[in-house]
């Protein structure tokens, strides 16, 4: 006599990445041409978004009108996610700095997918833990860094280095005016070290996008006095040909403490 062996159908193994690839109950994907407003700041939440391709400006307005950038986003970034802390309204604007596909994932989805499937919910709580050290470096970097290094740092951070083999990596154009708000200083002296970091090669841009060489880490790794060292502009101003326009408040760059160096971009020295 002949033994029928049944087996039991195993459940198919969740994959978090493909669950935020495609569209399903509570997630569509969504095309924003470049400078579409995704949301406005003060707007109702409705679930968060998941960047598949494309770049994503993060923004504030104060009452007064006056505006900073919180951050650059791009392939694998989450956004958009306060609702799920309880936020009712969105606490800052996103723009599509490129064309983007966004897979929008509504906050009922969401919460049910991590309640059950560990996967999920490990990648999101891991993406928000670095986040959060992001931002920590963040607030050190404008506390103890010159203006300089912190553009360095922010230019560098931009292009995802970190990864060992990848001397260049190019990324959208942005104004001066955004890289001053995301550096926390003026126009001038963003302009000022843009055109030094452009005339010591470690960066090159046109009029769309900006490639930015892995020898800017240079700047993050050397002292204050040997970045100034460095030959400045050919046309001569009023002040120094090497100094920076003078920025108004906070402390001057020569007077900031030493701080350890920034986690994560010192690999791609040597």
């Amino acid at each position: 006599m002949v033994k029928k062996i049944t087996t039991a159908k195993r459940k198919p193994r969740f994959d978090p990445r493909a669950f935020l690839s495609t569209i399903g109950k509570g997630r569509d994907m969504m095309f924003f041409q470049k400078k579409d407003k995704i949301f406005a700041q003060g707007d109702s939440r409705d679930g968060l978004f998941f960047v598949q391709t494309g770049r994503v400006q993060l923004s504030v307005v104060t009452e007064n009108g006056r505006e900073a950038t919180l951050g650059i986003l791009g392939q694998g970034d989450f956004f958009g996610e306060g609702g799920l802390a309880g936020q009712l309204l969105r606490m800052s604007s996103a723009t599509a700095l490129t064309d983007c596909v966004l897979l929008h994932v509504e906050r009922a989805a969401m919460m049910q997918a991590m309640s059950v499937e560990p996967k999920l919910s490990a990648l999101f709580v891991k993406y928000l833990l670095k986040r959060n050290i992001r931002y920590q470096d963040d607030l050190v970097d404008q506390l103890f860094n010159s203006s300089e290094k912190r553009l360095a740092r922010v230019l560098l951070l931009m292009a995802h280095f970190g990864k060992e083999g990848v001397s260049e990596m190019s990324v959208p154009r942005l104004s001066q005016e955004t890289l001053a708000e995301m550096v926390g200083t003026t126009r001038s002296r963003a302009s000022f070290f843009m055109n030094r970091f452009r005339r010591l090669g470690f960066i090159n841009y046109d009029s769309d996008s900006l490639r930015i060489h892995s020898s800017l880490l240079n700047v993050l790794l050397q002292d204050d006095d040997e970045i100034s060292a460095g030959a400045g502009p050919k046309n001569s101003t009023s002040r120094s040909p090497s100094e920076a326009p003078p920025e108004p408040g906070g402390p001057a760059d020569k007077d900031r403490a030493k701080r350890p160096r920034l986690r994560g971009l010192e690999r791609l020295h040597g």
